[in-house]
């Protein structure tokens, strides 16, 4: 779909099942306390595809361009069209891959491509105020930080407050 240097990204499909799980396991330590735990079963990944394919989502994978080995996921989440053309993001690494630069060419990536491909005038990233590495990441690329929402997103069974990052398209 769209390749930098070091990544491309594409769709997800349902033969990434097996690899996606594994690196979901492999990957708990990083992802926690900061993104909702989520079922790795054939069922729920199944709901996930059927849920990036309606209208209001887009799913993404970022892969490695040589080995085409999957080291992140980008979710845009709740598309408004209208006079907003705004969506969500919701990114993971995967522990096996960070820190090499991969998510930030790979969500990079998603950006233009919701800004040339979806026409999606703006971004939004909910970061949780202590995880510093994805804050830095979005900021790297470009976002800034709007403001504070206390309670904002339910994970793990409480309310967490998060802080509002966003882009817009360039004029």
């Amino acid at each position: 779909m769209r390749c930098g240097p070091l990544v491309h990204v594409r769709h997800p499909a349902s033969a990434d099942y097996d690899e996606l799980t594994a690196l979901t396991r492999r990957s708990t330590g990083l992802h926690r306390p900061w993104i909702p735990q989520r079922e790795t079963t054939p069922e729920a990944f199944a709901d996930y595809l059927a849920r990036i394919g309606q209208p209001t989502h887009e799913g993404f994978v970022i892969c490695l361009r040589e080995s085409g080995e999957i080291v992140g996921s980008v979710n845009i989440n709740n598309i408004v069209r209208g006079s907003l053309q705004s969506g969500a993001l919701g990114y993971v690494a995967y522990a096996s891959t960070t820190g090499r630069g991969y998510m930030t060419e790979g969500l990079g990536l998603v950006i233009r491509y919701a800004f040339e491909e979806l026409g999606l005038h703006r971004l939004e990233a909910n970061v949780q105020p202590g995880n510093t590495r994805s804050s830095r990441l979005v900021e790297r690329l470009g976002f800034r930080h709007e403001g504070h929402s206390p309670a904002f997103q339910l994970v793990d069974g409480e309310w967490r407050d998060h802080d509002r990052w966003a882009i817009t398209a360039p004029l």
